[in-house]
């Protein structure tokens, strides 16, 4: 299985994005799956999570600004991101949890600033 991520570019303080990841197939046994955001000269950090149960997580970065979503049919992951800040400025990575492995995306590019 692979994953491609889209959706990244330039916007303002305080726009909105919507960032996509489609699965080349179907994940058997799928545990999770993620979003993480690497900025430059920083660590990769997390930034959302769905379980196949819809359940969602976020760190406190986020929450409230960002969303996660799926659409199970079209194998496509979603993050809806709001209300953007400069320090949101990083490559956005999806990720598929497995009961045998995880599987990334190659990343997309979001940058925030005026």
């Amino acid at each position: 299985v692979q994953l491609q991520a889209s959706g990244g570019g330039l916007v303002q303080p305080g726009g909105s994005l919507r960032l996509s990841c489609a699965a080349s197939a179907r994940i058997v046994g799928l545990r999770a799956m993620n979003w993480y955001r690497q900025a430059p000269e920083k660590e990769r950090e997390w930034v959302a999570t769905i379980y196949p149960n819809g359940f969602t997580k976020y760190p406190d970065s986020v929450k409230g600004r960002f969303t996660i979503s799926r659409d199970i049919a079209k194998h496509i992951l979603y993050l809806q991101m709001n209300s953007l800040k400069p320090e949101d400025t990083a490559v956005y990575y999806c990720k598929a949890t497995s009961a045998w492995s995880d599987v990334w995306g190659q990343g997309t590019l979001v940058t925030v600033s005026s």
